[in-house]
């Protein structure tokens, strides 16, 4: 989900060019750094993306939001607010989308260029400390509050290993233990984690079909990726044949075109630093969305009002049948993919005072790269994890029964006490672990080097 690297654009590795012969780098580096010309017009690929913090930022409290109304029964009373409210769940799209984009970004990079991706193991053990600390936290506050009569060895491992929406006969009823209960779409991202080297080999093989032509190579991945979303399609038949399993409704292949619609905005932005020609569709295409950031996200918009229709089925976790889970799932696709692509196609932003911040699609970037919203970005994790756990503690304080009270009334305090525990969790869990990996990549980096 957070990716840093130093440069704006792409790099040749030392000592050997990582283009192709189709690939003429002149246009596009001057002694190793960036054209600024051109980096001014093509998709931020490199550093921290800003913006993209505004949308972790957006789709963390609209799915705090969705559940502190579903909690007080708002989200499923019927009529137009609740019907708005209970559109919150499209908050997971965005974070698939995202993860999709932003992980796979490195090995899109290296099948365009016939290099060697990321080393597996050591991106596998980097999406470990960045998920599994803080998330053993939460899930061991939520089990000792309210599932201690639970707590056998098999409650312990298919909680901590993040399996338990692969068991048939659960303890629990609804999406997870209590306090829990959002935990399915992590249970999802990490298992895309661990499949994605997987993808990502496939595909780079795909990509070779195409030889030395970067777009052929391109047109490869992104034939992949719509196959992709084809499984997630085809995934409806075991869901509802011959009879119906809700449980698949939170495993992974149910979800791989959300995903795939991230991974699909990797490979066109970088492919638009490879384009052979000064001026190409593909490049056309990336400066495009950002310039119609209005009207990608109007049209977010309508599908918003789309899915909280009946025809994407009942106002909660899964669908009545195929019909309206593939209308939703199609909806849910497009949604994550009109919000996501004009961001991911930013320019990254510079320090000149011309520069406009409002006009031309620009108050997109500028809105979600306030410091506001980059902060609830970077705590978005967090916002995630203990949004359950101060709901039922905030309830249980003030004597509310389920599906009671007012959403109003108690969206206030659960964010606040929500925010806190995650701007706590994100300073003294997320990044001691951060800098501890940071600490140890180097020392194996440079192995007889001491790194203080």
């Amino acid at each position: 989900m957070r990716r840093a690297h130093r440069s704006v654009a792409p790099r040749p590795a030392s000592g050997r060019s990582l283009v192709t012969a189709s690939f003429d780098p002149l246009p596009h580096f001057q002694d190793g750094r960036a054209d600024p010309a051109r980096a001014s017009r093509l998709p931020q690929v490199h550093g921290h993306q800003e913006p993209l913090d505004g949308i972790r930022a957006l789709a963390a409290l609209l799915v705090l939001v969705f559940h502190v109304a579903v909690e007080t029964g708002d989200a499923l009373a019927p009529g137009v607010p609740g019907a708005l409210l209970s559109g919150g769940e499209l908050a997971v799209p965005l974070f698939f989308a995202l993860s999709g984009l932003l992980l796979y970004r490195p090995w899109a990079r290296a099948a365009l260029d016939r290099t060697a991706g990321p080393r597996a193991l050591a991106y596998l053990w980097r999406r470990a400390l960045r998920v599994l600390p803080a998330y053993w936290l939460v899930a061991v506050t939520a089990l000792l509050l309210w599932s201690r009569e639970h707590l056998d060895a098999r409650a312990w491992v298919e909680v901590l290993t993040l399996t338990f929406v692969y068991d048939l006969d659960p303890w629990w009823s609804g999406t997870g233990p209590r306090g829990l209960g959002q935990m399915w779409s992590l249970c999802v991202e990490v298992s895309f984690y661990l499949l994605l080297p997987v993808l990502a080999l496939v595909l780079a093989a795909l990509a070779a079909r195409g030889g030395d032509d970067v777009n052929r190579r391109a047109r490869w991945l992104l034939t992949g990726l719509a196959t992709m979303a084809a499984i997630a399609l085809l995934a409806l038949i075991p869901q509802f044949y011959p009879e119906p399993r809700p449980y698949l409704h939170s495993w992974l292949p149910r979800s791989l075109g959300l995903f795939a619609v991230g991974m699909a905005l990797a490979v066109v932005s970088e492919w638009a630093w490879r384009e052979p020609g000064t001026d190409g569709p593909v490049r056309r295409f990336c400066r495009t969305l950002p310039r119609s950031a209005t009207l990608c996200w109007t049209i977010a918009l309508i599908l918003y009002l789309l899915a909280v229709t009946p025809a994407a089925g009942p106002r909660f976790f899964g669908v009545e049948g195929p019909w309206t889970a593939l209308f939703s799932m199609v909806v849910s696709t497009l949604f994550a993919f009109f919000v996501v692509a004009p961001v991911a196609m930013l320019p990254a932003r510079t320090t000149t005072s011309g520069e406009p911040r409002w006009t031309g699609g620009a108050w997109l970037g500028t809105v979600l790269g306030h410091r506001v919203s980059r902060f609830l970005g970077r705590i978005s994790y967090g916002i995630f994890l203990w949004q359950f756990v101060v709901l039922y503690l905030w309830r249980q304080f003030t004597g509310q029964a389920a599906f009671t009270g007012t959403w109003v009334f108690d969206l206030v305090p659960v964010a606040a006490g929500t925010i806190l525990l995650a701007a706590a969790t994100h300073r003294w869990v997320e990044e001691p672990f951060r800098r501890w990996y940071g600490v140890v990549s180097a020392r194996r980096a440079t192995p007889g080097r001491r790194v203080s």
